[in-house]
Order: structure tokens, then sequence, then C-alpha cells
């Protein structure tokens, strides 16, 4: 009795039973398989994270900016506050830096740097931030490792002229202070600008060869 029990058990356990998967051709193979990947928890959204989303070089490119912005302001406002006019009794004559075409030359490229540093700084806070794009990178390339050769040089040969022009002055006088704090912080503006040529030119040859 028992093993008639248990043959008629295996037989309606086998009758229940559902055929295995390899067997049954109708149902779909790929039913078990994800066809998105689950995202890692390490993963950083580009959209959400525009800010780090950045390479460093870019980072590090806004800083060069923003030194080169704040030395030539410097630079260009000691010789307008630090060499104010100074008139000379018994006459009409002054003391101003316009009077030297030398501190007139330094003062023009120093304005020029820093109109420049304020445009390539609001530039790279937008493409940085994702706010906007005012040109396209080629163009940006290009333009700005011109430009800032350029302006490498002219800034060395403003700088350079006008420190013979400074050695002529009365020494521990107004202009003379001025003038030196505004050369010092030219040559400073300088360096930055060479540092900037650099990175600019990389990012050229980057786009080029690489």
């Amino acid at each position: 009795m028992e093993g008639e029990k248990d043959s008629s058990r295996s037989k309606s356990m086998a009758k229940g039973s559902p055929l295995p998967l390899a067997a049954n051709s109708s149902f779909p193979q790929h039913h078990h398989q994800h066809p998105f990947p689950t995202p890692s928890p390490f993963s950083v959204s580009v959209a959400s994270t525009g800010w780090s989303s950045r390479p460093t070089i870019n980072h590090f490119s806004l800083f060069l900016r923003f030194l080169a912005f704040l030395f030539s302001f410097v630079s260009a406002l000691s010789l307008v506050i630090l060499a104010p006019k100074k008139k000379v009794r018994g006459s009409s004559s002054s003391s101003s830096f316009g009077e030297f075409s030398e501190l007139l030359y330094c003062f023009t490229i120093t304005m020029l740097a820093f109109a420049y540093s304020v445009f390539q700084l609001f530039k790279g806070i937008l493409e940085i931030a994702d706010k906007g794009i005012i040109m396209s990178d080629m163009v940006s390339d290009y333009s700005s490792f011109i430009v800032d050769q350029l302006l490498v040089y002219l800034l060395v040969s403003s700088s350079s002229v006008a420190v013979p022009a400074i050695k002529n002055m009365e020494s521990y006088s107004s202009l003379w202070k001025g003038s030196i704090v505004s050369v010092g912080f030219s040559f400073a503006t300088c360096l930055v600008m060479a540092l900037c040529a650099l990175l600019s030119g990389y990012k050229l040859c980057k786009r080029i060869i690489w």
C-alpha cells in the first residue's frame, strides 16, 4: 500500500510540475536579462554638476585669468592714484605720468591686459558654470593663444621701456613710487600671461595633434 501511495504521489507531482525553461521554447530567454545596466552609486551626473564636470586645467586657467585681472588692475591704478598731478610754484607744469611717453605706453598696455583678462574671466566663468558659450572652443583656443602671445610681448616691452624713465625721475617722489609699483605689477602680469599662453598652447596642440 505504501508503495502504491508513493507512486501515485510521484505521478501527481510529475503532472503538476512545470516544464523546464530550456524545454519550453515559447518562454522568452531574455526575460531575466536587464536591458539597461543599473547606474553605479559612485557615478556623477554631468547635467547636475556642471562645475565639477569640467577638467581641472580649466579651473587652473580661470585662476590665472583672475591673477592677470588683479595684477593689471593694481598696475594701472597705482599710476592714477600714487602719481597725481603736482603743480609747481610759479608755473603751470605738472608731474603727471602722462608727460612721460614711456609711462603712458605702459599704462595703455596694462589697460589692454586688464580688459582682455576681464573678458577671459567672464567667458571662463560662464563655460564652467554651464551658463552659456560666448564662442566655440576652436575659435577660443586659436584666439587665446594668439592674443596671449601678443600681450606677453607688449607687457615685456612696455615694462622694459618704463624702467629708464623711472631712473630719470626724482627719487622718493609720488610719481617715482607709483611708477615702481606699476612696473612691478606689470611684470607680474606678464609672468601670469606667459603661463596663460602656455596653457593656451597646450589646449591648441591637444586639439590639433591629439
